[in-house]
């Protein structure tokens, strides 16, 4: 049965959620419990009803339940003040009160097909959690973003990244369409079981194009033996698609230092929440981060992740009134580089602190460019260079990074972030329909997201729509409780003054206080 409301289409066989016929990414937890709401719309049902129904029963906090009904509402245009279409009933539960049109489910839509790469291509789908319990999949999720991360930097092959492969997680899927609808040559896809402290990966790789088998292993071992696995699995990938990349990749893997296992578990988990991307969840990840560097207190990536956390809370205004933690962050930044120089990842997430955090910004935009040299096709990394050469008066060069980004993110869950980085190089490159367009496009995903908010304010002051400019600025304020104009411009790096003093014009006329 499929369900529809408003200009809203849900489909739970597919696990999909349309607007007008666009799809809206959604996180599965939250995918089902809308589900389940719009199932049980003739009732009230319990918290209790809610966590059986979502988690199998598994207790979770009240702010993890609070934010997924949050990103639900958020997904169908609903708000916890107007409650439209979710309503909470005090000391009872929440209600689906919309209208709600039955329809047989209608045979799959046909995907236009993205154009191919030229050369060999990848993606990884997300590995089954075979373990048979849900509060393990952070594990196989972190499982395929390290084989990803390996596996991308690999000199001429592309890869797909996590976050537009993912959109397939919990899907019955025929790898020809994926295929065709990621513009890629081979897909690998696999399974992790975990029961106490032994691992088993499966992992087949398949020809898209054919459908045919072309390599499929298994690998047991302790969970001591996690990244001994995973080299393995990344090894004989990249030696069935283009031999001369086994030796490289091998190489490189054998010579990086391993952290301990319960360090890498922490990360794993202080991923999983960073991208539930909500003051509380960033918070948590960040708690996650400090009990792995009390494990290890040299592991880099865990330094680099949660100087990358709290440059999050830092752009987003959820840092708490009065915090101290600029100079702690890019302090661990710095550390974080000086133990892993040649790892992407903690490169481009130590330039995304320095740049947002230090006195010295300038020797961020050099560290982005030593994390692409290493790894070309990081999503992330092109995402955030490419914003920041906008900030930093070059919007053209900061639009090509971006739009390589795109290409490597085809159907990218977290799409708003790089459209939210668009909207940013065309203000700076003084177009402001364009600004309003990328603008809305990243609101459209993530309602929280302070950085597109504030270009769209500035765009529509910018074409007379003050009033609009307004109502969006209230909108801000619900993000940003305690912003000002004066906090804002001490708090975010503005390189071109000229910049900085349309920014402030624009929120004040806005009505946002001084």
């Amino acid at each position: 049965m499929v369900y529809g409301f408003d200009e809203f289409v849900l489909d739970p066989g597919r696990r999909e959620l349309r607007r007008d016929g666009e799809l809206v990414a959604l996180e599965p937890q939250v995918f089902d419990l809308l589900a389940f709401l719009i199932g049980a719309r003739d009732r009230v049902v319990t918290r209790d009803e809610i966590l059986d129904a979502v988690w199998n029963g598994r207790i979770v906090s009240e702010a993890t339940l609070a934010s997924r009904i949050s990103a639900a509402r958020s997904a169908i245009g609903d708000s916890g003040e107007a409650q439209r279409l979710i309503r909470t009933f005090p000391r009872k539960g929440i209600r689906f009160i919309g209208e709600v049109r039955e329809q047989a489910a209608a045979r799959p839509e046909v995907v236009e097909a993205a154009p191919r790469f030229d050369g060999p291509s990848i993606a990884v789908l997300p590995f089954t959690n075979m373990s048979g319990d849900p509060a393990q999949d952070y594990f196989a999720d972190g499982m395929v973003e390290d084989i990803i991360t390996a596996l991308s930097r690999c000199s001429g092959l592309a890869v797909i990244a996590r976050n537009s492969s993912f959109i397939y997680k919990g899907r019955a899927v025929d790898i020809r369409e994926v295929g065709r609808e990621l513009g890629v040559g081979y897909v690998l896809e696999g399974s992790v079981r975990r029961v106490g402290d032994r691992l088993r990966i499966s992992g087949q790789l398949i020809d898209a194009g054919s459908g045919a088998h072309l390599w499929a292993d298994r690998f047991d071992g302790d969970v001591n033996d996690v990244f001994a696995l995973q080299d393995r699995i990344t090894e004989r990938v990249v030696a069935a698609i283009e031999p001369t990349l086994e030796q490289a990749e091998g190489a490189r893997r054998r010579i990086a230092p391993q952290p301990r296992p319960a360090a890498y578990d922490l990360l794993l988990r202080a991923a999983s929440l960073r991208d539930a991307f909500t003051p509380e969840s960033l918070k948590a990840a960040i708690g996650c981060l400090d009990e792995a560097l009390a494990l290890d207190t040299d592991y880099a990536p865990a330094m680099a992740a949660r100087a990358y956390c709290q440059a999050l809370r830092h752009f987003q205004g959820w840092s708490e009134p009065g915090e101290d933690y600029r100079v702690e962050a890019v302090a661990l930044a710095w550390r974080a580089t000086e133990r892993a120089p040649g790892d992407a990842q903690v490169l481009w997430m130590a330039a995304f602190a320095i740049w947002n955090m230090a006195d010295e910004i300038a020797p961020a935009r050099e560290l982005f460019k030593r994390s692409l040299a290493i790894n070309p096709n990081s999503a992330m990394a092109l995402t955030l260079s490419g914003w920041i050469a906008a900030m930093a008066g070059q919007p053209a060069e900061g639009r090509a990074l971006i739009e390589r980004a795109l290409r490597l993110n085809p159907r990218d869950p977290r799409g708003w972030f790089a459209a939210g980085a668009m909207a940013i190089c065309a203000l700076a490159g003084e177009d402001r329909e364009q600004a309003i367009n990328w603008a809305e496009t990243a609101l459209s995903q993530n309602r929280r997201f302070a950085v597109a908010l504030r270009v769209l304010i500035v765009a529509l002051v910018g074409t007379g729509e003050v009033a609009r400019a307004a109502d969006i600025a209230r909108q801000l304020l619900v993000v940003e409780p305690d912003l000002t104009v004066s906090g804002f411009l001490a708090r975010i790096p503005f390189p071109v003054s000229a910049m900085a003093t349309t920014y402030a014009e624009a929120l004040r006329a806005a009505g946002v206080p001084a």
